[in-house]
């Protein structure tokens, strides 16, 4: 087993440079003279036309990362390291410059679309509006753009749709309108952040056919954030753990799923029964709470949890270290593949 430390650098693969790549990425908050971390030493990357899943319990830091990338923290926040889309550093970049970026080249489905579309204005209106303001689009060929995205997502009866105000919509239907925003202008990535956990089980999946769709017609990049790792494993090629803040844990997804190397992760996967099509009358759970973020950070964060701790564990955090190839992994004593 090789054991090299683990970079966005390092593990690039020969070819384009990828769509994304985020190093170090440290997010804090200033709390009543406290500090608290959020998101610590994050690197990771995306190639084009991949789907990166980042799993991990509520917490854990998956959706402050990516609020990172498209500046859209309190601002109270403080972030350290790099974010570069398409080669262009995101961090520091004007206000102005940013939101020329967000919403045609790279866009978001957050998880509420109640709370995320405008309630009192019509859904053809907040389509249009996107073409408009990112692309210059006359109304008239907004509206077009708008009703042949509808129909794209499947939503019934588009035209009549476009009339409707958002609490006019089902939950999958407003779900559906926010993915057909975030597709108006032709983006490159496309960030999912708990897309489908408020919807019952059967619009869920239709939700991923969706995106799975939308990824096979358009070729586009996509970051998938669950904390559900069945949801996650039937979209994406890779998958990242975080824990604490941290990337725990990355791997080509089948690799992940039949050998995972961190405790945490083989954890997560016994609390997905529906990975094995199990049915259980009592769902499983990782027993224990994670770290208080406003403690100091002392040896591996999962030591009071792990069924595999030792001493060392207790005293000194392991680096995410790059094993067998391509995977990552952030541990002392490490599963065996």
């Amino acid at each position: 087993m090789s054991a090299l430390p683990a970079t966005a650098a390092s593990t690039a693969a020969a070819g384009p440079p990828p769509i994304l790549r985020v190093e170090a990425l440290d997010v804090r908050y200033a709390l009543d003279g406290a500090v608290i971390a959020a998101v610590r030493a994050v690197s990771l990357q995306v190639a084009a036309g991949e789907c990166l899943g980042i799993v991990g319990e509520s917490g854990s830091g998956k959706s402050q990362m990516v609020l990172a990338w498209l500046g859209l923290l309190a601002r109270n926040a403080r972030i350290e390291g790099s974010v570069r889309f398409e080669e262009q550093e995101l961090l520091g970049l004007p206000a102005a410059a940013l939101n020329r970026i967000r919403g045609s080249k790279l866009s978001m489905v957050f998880q509420d679309p109640m709370s995320s579309l405008t309630p009192h204005v019509r859904i053809g209106v907040q389509l249009g509006e996107v073409l408009v303001h990112h692309a210059g689009a006359t109304w008239s060929d907004a509206q077009r753009a708008a009703l042949h995205m509808l129909e794209r997502v499947r939503v019934p009866d588009a035209r009549r749709r476009l009339r409707e105000y958002p609490h006019e919509l089902s939950g999958g239907m407003r779900q559906r309108v926010m993915i057909g925003m975030s597709l108006m202008c032709g983006p490159k990535l496309v960030i999912a952040d708990e897309p489908t956990s408020a919807l019952d089980v059967t619009v869920q999946a239709q939700i991923l056919a969706l995106l799975r769709e939308v990824r096979a017609q358009s070729g586009l990049s996509v970051v998938l954030i669950s904390h559900d790792l069945g949801v996650v494993a039937s979209l994406a090629e890779r998958i990242a753990v975080m824990y604490a803040g941290r990337v725990v844990e990355s791997a080509p997804t089948l690799e992940l799923l039949r050998a995972p190397r961190h405790p945490y992760t083989s954890l997560l996967i016994q609390c997905a029964p529906s990975l094995h099509g199990a049915r259980l009358d009592r769902m499983p759970s990782v027993q224990g709470l994670p770290p208080n973020p406003l403690e100091p950070e002392i040896g591996c964060a999962f030591a009071p949890r792990c069924p595999r701790v030792s001493e060392r564990c207790r005293e000194e955090r392991p680096p995410l270290m790059r094993i067998d190839g391509v995977a990552q992994v952030a541990c002392h004593h490490p599963l065996a593949p």
